[in-house]
């Protein structure tokens, strides 16, 4: 291993960052503090990897990294869905605290974030890609293809990257301070990769260290838009599920993970040609390379899709830093139990820069040369304040929980709900909550969720409450109709309970509203056109769900005259919620 010591670098990047504030200005950073270049993926679960042992993946760039870095095996993302884990990627803070806990919420800082602790210390910042920070306060996806403001970027300088899209091959952004729309050249992980080198050329010869921040939006579905030939690599390839998929979605799952591994390759390549791009400018001793994911996919394990939910393949995210000058170039396994909220901490501490107040993650720094160290910390916090999309379909409520070295424990509003032990049952397919062996177990994993809980100030309260205290029950995802599910294995079922009756609504499923003869009358009256030709999958979603989907078809003036007529009508029998498909997730 090299002999620089963290606290070198801690000395020599704070010495200039004091006396820039001492002058009243912002600070350069020494020539030896390190470049940062932080990639991530959307929706990439760590399982899906060649050096995970994925046989499926096509993954050598990545394999090849993670064979020089520190590979944290044990990180999470506690909250497994888009915007809350980038807003706690960007804070250090856990959902409740910083305010985003469903998507589309924008992100209103209460303190420094990442891209402005970097920015402080004088370094040079630039975002690519997708942001999901800004958000949409009309609940209905409102902004995602609008321009962000400068004052909403939070530190990051140079800027090519747009709100959300998942449209690759026809990506919008946003360059500078430009409000004109344009658009990625052919599909757009490239183009943002080759956008990153260039960036990263310019400070082949320069002092100044840069931060520069990837962010890609695969292999979130769509799950047919990679280039033609990542997808001819796997169309008539053996694909191996996971063994916790159920037979009667083998084949759906198949099908969705060529596509799914396509994106992997292609996002394999992109990271191959970034590492060159360091390499051939030589920052490659010098950078911090890092490479994650905001959380990962189901894929149909447990009979699931999409993310948000307390098993493995929605919260375990890929984390590998590689920082060659530091840590040298022979990979090593970190145990620690890292969740997102503890990557900004851990990064600027890596980068000896201190850690601003108000950040609630820890910082792991110190112990990446060091595996073999006592782990600091007994657990990672898992949470939903509050159940969407698919989360919903699936009648999966609120959550808080706990993983550990060993255990994934997870308490719902009624109580203790799933208990697994992740050695001895890697695929979670033996619940154990009600064993009465496991019950001194259980008691001490609940302590720990307690603990969390009283640390973190979140009081566990319903869904409800929290949206009614932020102003957001307007926001279509938590209002996506509760379906009823039963796990394949039989160990565990749905924990928002379905009323026998409910008065009609624009949240009632229209499948029952169809079934009542006056709510039927309504429907008939208001929108025949969506009648005659309906969407797919129409008849489990609401009527507000369908607005957020046809919003040209079924304006929202429309579907408000649709309620007040609904309003007035007598309340139905509710019908069975028996999940079929989950409807796609919009994160």
């Amino acid at each position: 291993m090299p002999t620089i010591t963290r606290k070198q670098f801690i000395r020599g990047a704070l010495g200039s960052l004091m006396a820039g504030q001492l002058l009243g200005k912002k600070a350069k950073a020494q020539s030896a503090a390190p470049n940062v270049v932080f990639v991530i993926a959307d929706e990439w679960r760590a399982q899906a990897f060649g050096y995970a042992g994925d046989r499926n993946a096509h993954t050598p760039a990545i394999d090849r990294f993670a064979a020089e870095s520190v590979n944290f095996e044990n990180a999470v993302a506690g909250t497994s869905v888009c915007c809350p884990s980038r807003a706690c990627l960007m804070t250090g803070q856990y959902p409740l605290t910083n305010g985003v806990y469903i998507n589309d919420v924008p992100l209103v800082p209460k303190g420094v974030t990442l891209g402005e602790a970097f920015q402080n210390a004088g370094y040079d910042t630039a975002y690519i890609g997708k942001w999901h920070l800004y958000g949409s306060p009309d609940g209905y996806y409102g902004r995602r293809l609008a321009f962000i403001p400068p004052d909403k970027r939070f530190g990051f300088e140079y800027w090519k990257a747009n709100e959300c899209t998942h449209d690759y091959n026809h990506s919008i952004y946003y360059g500078g301070d430009d409000p004109t729309p344009k658009f990625w050249p052919g599909y757009d992980a490239i183009a943002q990769t080759r956008d990153a080198c260039e960036y990263i050329r310019k400070f082949r010869d320069a002092g100044t260290p840069f931060f520069l921040f990837l962010s890609w939006g695969p292999p979130h579905f769509p799950l047919t838009g990679a280039p033609k030939r990542y997808q001819d690599m796997f169309k008539d390839r053996e694909i191996k599920v996971r063994p916790n998929v159920p037979e009667v979605d083998r084949q759906a799952a198949v099908q969705d993970l060529r596509g799914y591994y396509a994106h992997g390759a292609a996002l394999d390549d992109c990271f191959d040609t970034l590492l060159h791009a360091l390499e051939d400018n030589g920052k490659a001793a010098d950078t911090i390379v890092v490479f994650t994911s905001d959380h990962g996919d189901m894929m149909y394990s447990q009979g699931l899709q999409y993310k948000m939910v307390p098993w493995e393949e929605s919260i375990r995210i890929p984390l590998l830093v590689r920082y060659p000058q530091a840590l040298g170039r022979e990979g090593t396994r970190c145990r620690e139990l890292i969740d997102s909220p503890d990557i900004m901490p851990t990064l600027l501490g890596l980068s000896g820069i201190q850690v601003p107040k108000g950040v609630q993650g820890t910082d792991f720094s110190a112990v990446m040369n060091k595996p073999a160290v006592e782990q600091q910390r007994t657990s990672s916090f898992l949470s939903m304040p509050v159940s969407i999309s698919s989360t919903r379909h699936y009648g999966i409520g609120a959550y808080r929980g706990v993983r550990t070295a060993r255990y994934t424990y997870v308490r719902s509003l009624h109580g203790p709900w799933l208990l697994y032990d992740n050695v001895d049952d890697p695929y979670q397919q033996h619940n154990l909550c009600d064993r009465p062996r496991m019950r001194t177990v259980r008691r001490n994993l609940d302590d720990e969720v307690s603990s969390w809980l009283r640390k973190l100030d979140d009081r566990f309260m319903p869904a409800e409450y929290y949206l009614a205290r932020d102003g957001l029950t307007h926001y279509v995802e938590p209002l996506v109709p509760a379906g009823d599910f039963v796990s394949p294995w039989g160990d565990w079922k749905s924990t928002i309970a379905i009323p026998a009756t409910e008065r009609p609504s624009i949240d009632s499923v229209i499948g029952d509203l169809l079934n009542d003869r006056a709510a039927k009358a309504v429907l008939a009256g208001y929108i025949p056109a969506v009648l005659a030709h309906p969407p797919s999958g129409w008849r489990e979603m609401s009527l507000r769900v369908l607005h957020a989907y046809i919003p040209t078809d079924f304006p929202i003036s429309r579907m408000n005259a649709v309620g007040a007529a609904l309003a007035k009508l007598q309340p139905m029998t509710v019908g069975s919620r028996k999940v079929p498909v989950a409807p796609e997730d919009d994160g």
